[in-house]
């Protein structure tokens, strides 16, 4: 009977294995393997089999230690239902889990690896039950053979057969000598095991939205804001104020809906197609290692709406649970906002200041989707990236996140950054308008539709890229052993929660980095916005595309950043097929342009894998004006320069580890020709030299950054000490910028980014370079005059001289 089940099933029903390396895991096991499932069911173990038999890995129906035990299968149920109506859940150990205990206490050699199995059908959450719930849903307790027939039916084309990690069930054994103890104590640690898959898998079990907003207005905080706001601000009854907390809590709170998600998926698979040439979600082992058992916050870099939808889209067609997301209140739109709501998204207003309340609704949402198992998604820039580089992280939601743990620490709470890397992005032409002075556009549903037109373009390939992953109960150990036995409240405030919040901030945006991918139209940007007219003969740009894969691949970044595999030639025919570049065919060789257009929006995938070329293109500058350099002045420049270029793009190396660094990276420039090593000295190559063109070019990568840096130097040493305050001085130098990219041509919007200046000189100020008096003046000493000195080692007499002339004119 089962046999002919098997073949039914295997005629409709389509399973996906997780994870996808278990066929890896399982085959060639010298242990006998044994199948765990959570309940009873013939059609779960008819999947089972059919997708083993598929796999070629040892199946549910194989005998057991069949010395030991007679007819026994490889496989188990922990719960039976029982009664005529199937109404009744019989949850005493399985006879065979008490017969392979005793097996294996009378033979000391033997062992049996238990499996967790589950088999789920559609993916949904458990929920309250509707029509459409049942439909949708894998989860039927009460059984019914039809029910089970319409299940199999709607969902068998979307059955995932997750399978957990093997357990020596010989580990488990523990002193007790009645077999029927153990036997209930191994049954609880593997539902357990179950429950954690399930988790990981399709998310914990959901309640309606307004169970979830009755729960918040519920929590103390809650109570004592509304009770604080009718005292302080004398408002006229209690219920007026348990009104307002509803309608944030009704504002805030997601609607989720495994129908809608399901419908998405598929539509979402179809205008990816339409749209890019792939979506590549890569280092998904990652996620693997961390999904069980955990809190998982998912915190990307924040490029473009569709950042959104394409992680969500790559968790749930890998197998795993979709995020909740916490999104801008700009974006609840009138049927727009419907609709992401049902996708997960929660809504948060831009600035938390001015309302107790409503700080204390959201973080008590926050916490209550915590608690329950949701997995949480936020940007932690606060807002999309106009230049492509990371923008400074705004560490409201990750300080909510860390005192919500704090406060009740159930599930360990595990981060994971995430890069996105677009070949070309929708809103390109928009970013470079608002970074040359134009108003932000205001999402509306106007605007929407405008950028439908847009998607009959070709946008290439999009990489969504998992970061290595930070335990937050690790780094709480570190800033405070003992934590704990404390107890944390709403009103604490300790100075080292606000020191953690930091690091954790840095270490993220690090993360994110250190997961980046180098994408041809990286390297195409890289290459040509080096030039003054955006323009290289090809065989000059095919060696400058080898000499970068080269450095990238000797000295690597990271063990989670990937390159492109395809050669210099195809990057060059790949980057023409998508429009980026033109190539003119003339007799002396053929150039490679690009438009002027192109290489405004070019400065932003470019400036995507800025930091990946930082330190590679900063001892390259230190040959601008130098011909020759010993070691030591390259190793004491670089130093000086680093820590203000690893704060904007946010490096990996602390500042100790950069001279190592730097050393490596100058052996390999001189194995690749860049440099040339006399003992302790460091010659460039000769003038006319094709070398000395890849060196120069390479060290444009960040000349341009020191160059900002010695225009906000230069301004701030001509006003005088004392006498221009941050405000003013952030505001010349914005201007300044803008006029020598209007004067020399320079075709990088972000070269007058405010928020860069701003940056610098808070940086200024923090190692104390900088300082400012009791009226909010700039003073400053011989310090500052000495890193100017070293501004001018590395700029070229030319540059600063440009500079002065702008700064004086």
């Amino acid at each position: 009977m089962q046999g002919l089940l098997r073949r039914i099933l295997a005629l409709w029903v389509r399973a996906t294995l997780r994870p996808e390396d278990a066929a890896a895991r399982f085959n060639g096991r010298s242990v006998p393997v044994c199948y765990v499932l959570e309940r009873v069911s013939a059609s779960d173990l008819a999947v089972l089999q059919n997708v083993c038999l598929r796999e070629r890995i040892p199946g549910p129906g194989r005998r057991l230690l069949t010395r030991q035990l007679r007819g026994a299968r490889s496989s188990m149920a922990l719960t039976r239902s029982v009664g005529f109506w199937r109404s009744r859940d019989d949850r005493r150990p399985p006879e065979l889990l008490l017969n392979l205990i005793n097996a294996l206490r009378a033979d000391p050699g033997l062992d049996v690896s238990l499996v967790p199995a589950a088999v789920y059908w559609g993916r949904a959450p458990q929920r309250e039950r509707s029509l459409i719930g049942l439909l949708l849903s894998e989860n039927w307790l009460i059984a019914s053979r039809v029910r089970r027939v319409i299940t199999v039916i709607f969902n068998g084309r979307n059955t995932t057969v997750q399978l957990g990690d093997a357990i020596s069930l010989r580990s488990l054994l523990g002193t007790e000598a009645d077999t029927r103890v153990s036997a209930r104590r191994v049954s609880r640690l593997l539902r357990a095991q179950l429950s954690r898959l399930r988790t990981a898998l399709i998310g914990p079990d959901l309640s309606h939205r307004r169970t979830i907003v009755a729960e918040v207005l519920r929590t103390r905080a809650v109570r004592a804001a509304v009770a604080q706001e009718v005292r302080e601000k004398d408002k006229s009854t209690r219920r007026s104020v348990l009104l307002e907390a509803r309608r944030y809590a009704n504002e805030i709170a997601a609607n989720y809906s495994h129908a809608f998600v399901s419908l998405m998926a598929m539509g979402l698979s179809k205008l990816w197609n339409r749209l890019y040439d792939g979506v590549e979600f890569e280092h998904l082992d990652i996620l693997q290692q961390v999904a069980q058992g955990n809190e998982i916050v998912y915190v990307p870099c924040h490029r473009s709406h569709m950042d959104y939808l394409l992680l969500s889209y790559a968790i749930y067609q890998h197998g795993y649970a979709v995020p909740h997301i916490a999104a801008g209140l700009n974006l609840n739109l009138p049927i727009i906002g419907r609709f992401l709501r049902k996708g997960g998204a929660f809504f948060l207003r831009r600035s938390l200041r001015g309302s107790t309340l409503y700080t204390v609704v959201f973080m008590k949402y926050l916490a209550t989707m915590m608690a329950r198992g949701h997995s949480i998604e936020y940007f932690i820039e606060g807002g999309r990236s106009r230049t492509g580089r990371l923008r400074p992280p705004m560490g409201g939601m990750l300080s909510m996140t860390v005192r919500s743990y704090l406060r009740e620490p159930r599930r360990p709470v595990v981060f994971i950054p995430v890069y996105f890397g677009y070949e070309r992005i929708i809103e390109g032409s928009t970013y470079i308008g608002e970074l040359s002075g134009r108003p932000k556009e205001k999402e509306s549903v106007l605007g929407l539709l405008r950028v439908l037109g847009k998607l009959r373009q070709r946008f290439g390939r999009v990489h969504v890229n998992l970061g290595e992953p930070i335990h937050l109960d690790r780094l709480i150990d570190r800033f405070r052993p003992g934590w704990r036995q404390e107890e944390f409240d709403d009103q604490n405030r300790s100075p080292w929660v606000r020191a953690l919040v930091d690091d954790l901030e840095l270490q993220i945006m690090r993360r994110i980095n250190g997961a980046a991918t180098v994408t041809p139209i990286n390297l195409l940007a890289m290459a040509l916005l080096a030039t003054q007219r955006q323009a290289m003969l090809e065989t000059d740009l095919t060696s400058r595309i080898e000499v970068m894969v080269k450095l990238l691949r000797a000295v690597p970044y990271s063990d989670l950043v990937s390159v492109t595999a395809q050669s210099a030639t195809e990057v060059i025919e790949y980057g023409i097929t998508l429009g980026v570049i033109t190539r003119e065919t003339q007799r002396a060789g053929n150039i490679i342009r690009m438009s002027p257009e192109h290489a405004a929006l070019a400065t932003y995938y470019r400036n995507n894998v800025l930091h990946l070329f930082a330190l590679p293109s900063l001892v390259a500058c230190c040959f601008l004006s130098n011909a020759m350099m010993r070691t030591e002045d390259v190793l004491r420049l670089a130093s000086r320069i680093y820590p203000y270029i690893a704060a904007e793009l946010f490096l990996r190396w602390d500042e100790d580890e950069v001279p190592a660094v730097v050393t490596t990276l100058l052996a390999s420039m001189a194995d690749f020709g860049l440099l040339e090593r006399e003992g302790d000295l460091w010659h460039r190559p000769a003038p006319v030299s094709a070398a000395a063109m890849q060196l120069s070019l390479l060290a444009q990568s960040t000349i341009q950054t020191i160059e900002r840096y010695y225009l906000a130097i230069a301004l701030l040493i001509r006003s005088g000490s004392g006498v221009i305050t941050q405000k003013l001085l952030e505001e010349n130098c914005r201007l300044m910028a803008q006029r020598m990219t209007a004067l020399y041509g320079l075709n990088s919007p972000e070269f007058f980014d405010p928020s860069l200046f701003e940056s610098f000189i808070d940086l200024l100020r923090s190692r104390d370079v900088v300082r400012a008096d009791e009226e909010g003046r700039l003073t400053f000493d011989d310090v500052l005059l000495r890193v100017e000195a070293d501004a001018q080692l590395v700029l070229s007499e030319q540059i600063r001289h440009s500079i002065l002339q702008v700064t004086h004119s």
